[in-house]
């Protein structure tokens, strides 16, 4: 049903019968179940969107690029924050399986949550992969949300170190993914993901820049799950806040995605548009708090 949907979404976008913003404001109204405000926006959702359509976006596409934002970080002075990267190829068909260690991470430079996370390549289902990729190559990203920038991405594959360290696990069975939000070059809060199985499943949980826990911001359901037990203070959060701050200066609302791993911060992603703008699993309350952090442009 959703291939569908997106088969006539895209026709009515290139027939320039349905554009970008409404796009966006029909996918709103289902999302939220309310009609947005995007010309007078409030809350954060709102205010990702106004900058959507409104806002400068010239730097988006580099920064949602998986790639090519790692010039950006070291432009920024933080080339060792870095995962190593192994490898990076423009065709599923090039990429080089003899060259590849026994364990690495495999994405897309242009999508959301399309990673393989390979442990033991031996194991590892080579035609599936290839498949898989193939598929998610070939993906319109980002035509179902309004967020344009990611169809002005040169798609590519690229192949990473894979990052472990089970004595910062915690009794988490995944890497915990630091999610730090900042408003122009400023870190004010910090969300969680740990014990994840997949994209739209783990646990959740938000902490502000003193490590104080904030359950009550949170809206809990079957993807996202209440934490077990509080995550503990990471060993490098002073580091993470002041990367994550330089990495987001002059950009009035982002997320910038960070691990930990044996006392060293790694840097994963940016994202202008979290979760496309459409967010249900935060409260309002919290909505309008960061909303009321998002200064947007005169």
């Amino acid at each position: 049903m959703k291939t569908i949907i997106l088969f006539f979404v895209n026709l009515l976008v290139k027939l320039r019968i349905l554009t970008p913003i409404w796009v966006a404001r029909l996918k709103f109204g289902y999302k939220l179940h309310r009609w947005p405000e995007f010309e007078h926006p409030k809350d954060l959702n709102e205010k990702i969107n106004w900058l959507k359509f409104y806002g400068d976006t010239s730097q988006w596409p580099m920064l949602a690029d998986k790639y090519a934002v790692r010039e950006y970080v070291k432009e920024c002075g933080l080339e060792e924050c870095l995962i190593p990267l192994i490898g990076k190829w423009n065709s599923v068909d090039d990429i080089n399986w003899e060259g590849l260690p026994q364990q690495f991470v495999m994405k897309c430079n242009n999508g959301s949550g399309d990673v393989v996370i390979c442990k033991n390549k031996e194991e590892l289902n080579k035609e599936e992969t290839l498949r898989y990729f193939r598929k998610q190559i070939d993906k319109k990203y980002g035509i179902l949300t309004g967020e344009t920038h990611y169809a002005l991405i040169k798609p590519c594959i690229i192949v990473e170190e894979l990052l472990e360290d089970s004595s910062q696990l915690d009794g988490n069975h995944s890497l915990i993914d630091y999610k730090i939000w900042c408003f122009d070059g400023k870190s004010a809060y910090i969300v969680c993901y740990s014990n994840r199985h997949d994209k739209y499943d783990c646990e959740i949980g938000v902490y502000d820049t003193e490590w104080n826990s904030h359950p009550e911001f949170l809206r809990y359901s079957s993807h996202y799950k209440k934490e077990k037990a509080p995550i503990k203070r990471p060993l490098c959060l002073q580091q993470m806040l002041d990367i994550a701050s330089r990495l987001s200066k002059g950009i009035p609302q982002v997320r910038v995605d960070l691990y930990e791993v044996a006392g060293k911060v790694y840097f994963g992603e940016m994202t202008m548009t979290s979760s496309g703008g459409y967010m249900a699993h935060f409260t309002q309350d919290f909505l309008d708090k960061m909303g009321k952090l998002t200064v947007l442009p005169a």
